[in-house]
């Protein structure tokens, strides 16, 4: 985690450029994402309490780019195909993993039995299911 925080920028986000492949010296340096930002903030949640200054900020940061919509922007290319060769650009990363990210970053505020989303007992998946 100490390499997350050194790299993560004052707003909270999170960037990594392509340059990184032939750089190393350019790892966790580029133009802030929403998905890089998100991949920094779900490995925080991993190893630090969701009142963290780090964390709140990747949260704030991503809330705050946020599109009135609900989608977030981002024209970066952040997939690889061969480093060097071609890159790939996944169009769903922008708003799957901010929203999987800020998800789990609500989940561990408000505790394990607050996001339980269905509670039955197996005799009860019988009737649920027809089996």
């Amino acid at each position: 985690m100490r390499w997350q925080r050194a790299v993560q920028k004052a707003d909270g986000s999170f960037g990594e450029s392509l340059w990184s492949y032939t750089d190393p010296a350019t790892k966790g340096q580029g133009n802030s994402t929403a998905s890089q930002t998100a991949w920094g903030l779900i490995g925080l949640l991993a190893g630090a309490a969701p009142h963290d200054p780090a964390i709140q900020n990747a949260v704030a940061y991503l809330v705050h780019l946020q599109n009135t919509d609900g989608s977030w922007s981002e024209s970066d290319f952040t997939g690889t195909g061969f480093p060097g060769v071609f890159y790939l650009k996944y169009h769903l990363y922008r708003n799957s993993f901010p929203l999987y990210a800020l998800a789990r970053f609500r989940n561990q505020v408000q505790g394990p039995q607050e996001y339980c989303s269905m509670k039955f007992q197996p005799a009860e998946f019988r009737l649920r299911s027809g089996f």
